[in-house]
């Protein structure tokens, strides 16, 4: 009897130690959950670069030890509404994209006062940018790039590849953006009504033009747009108003939509053990593989 409820005493105390983990930084507790219960990878961390005298302005770049080269390359933002998150808890999206066959980029950008509109967009940018410029010297493919992001780094890749001023900034041809595919993003929440929006884009004069959903045009980057139906922390509008703004304008866009998903759903079906349910990752595989191997047009940066 005391045995079995020392037993149930640990199993309590290892949950309340998770859940206070996950409270803290629950991306860094996926990764380590992922790099248990996952199988060996045989992915790599091969570079670190900094895209700005910001501590957060910085990247990581992995690749799988025996893949071919060149390979089209994945570039993640993460999350964390624009005030917190870090690219280091993320190997986790490196870990499961790369053995696909693809140099994985995981990007940092400022955040809270320093990351305010548009800063956070700027450093979005600069990735993309650095990445076009160098990611030849890590395997990868400069001309075959799909952008990534959850929540606030899904807004960040939306914004980015459809108003044109950011890759043009940085000197990088529309033509290099293969994909974009966007988990749970934020994408029309203008004007903004809630403390996170108001932080990241209320004090600096941003309008309308900061919203995706107004950038739509029918030479976008194809877009795959998947989001958990039950999300609060991002409404489901949010991807349909997307969806909609691109399909008017005669873009290629795809959706996944998710019934009794939330918020973090789509990022938990990249990881260990949750990718065991195979629909997102194929889904967001597919995309990808169907955008690879279409013949690179002649773009203007």
């Amino acid at each position: 009897m005391w045995t079995l409820a020392i037993l149930i005493g640990f199993a309590l105390l290892a949950g309340l130690a998770l859940w206070i983990a996950l409270q803290r930084n629950a991306p860094a507790v996926l990764d380590t959950i992922d790099s248990v219960a996952g199988p060996a990878s045989g992915v790599e961390k091969v570079h670190q670069a900094s895209t700005g005298n910001h501590e957060e302005q910085r990247l990581i770049v992995y690749r799988a030890k025996d893949s071919d080269a060149p390979l089209p390359v994945f570039i993640f933002f993460h999350g964390g509404a624009w005030a917190h998150g870090s690219p280091v808890d993320y190997g986790f999206i490196a870990r499961n994209v790369a053995p696909d066959g693809y140099v994985v980029v995981l990007g940092g950008y400022r955040m809270n006062e320093p990351g305010r509109y548009p800063a956070m967009l700027e450093d979005t940018a600069a990735v993309v940018g650095w990445t076009h410029r160098n990611i030849a010297n890590f395997g990868g493919d400069p001309e075959r790039i799909f952008l990534s992001g959850h929540s606030a780094g899904a807004y960040n890749v939306a914004q980015v590849a459809l108003e044109p001023r950011w890759l043009a900034k940085e000197q990088v041809p529309s033509s290099a953006i293969r994909g974009v595919v966007g988990l749970a993003g934020p994408y029309d929440f203008y004007p903004f009504d809630t403390d996170r929006s108001r932080a990241a884009f209320g004090s600096v004069g941003a309008g309308a033009e900061s919203q995706p959903v107004n950038h739509a045009r029918a030479d976008a980057p194809p877009m795959l747009l998947v989001h958990g139906e039950d999300d609060t922390v991002v409404r489901i509008r949010n991807s349909r108003a997307l969806e909609k703004a691109l399909g008017e304008a005669g873009a290629r866009v795809e959706t996944l939509y998710l019934p009794g998903k939330t918020h973090n759903d789509p990022l938990l079906a990249l990881t260990n053990p949750w990718r065991r349910d195979p629909l997102v990752f194929d889904r967001v595989s597919a995309f990808m593989a169907a955008q690879v191997s279409v013949p690179v047009q002649a773009g203007s940066p």
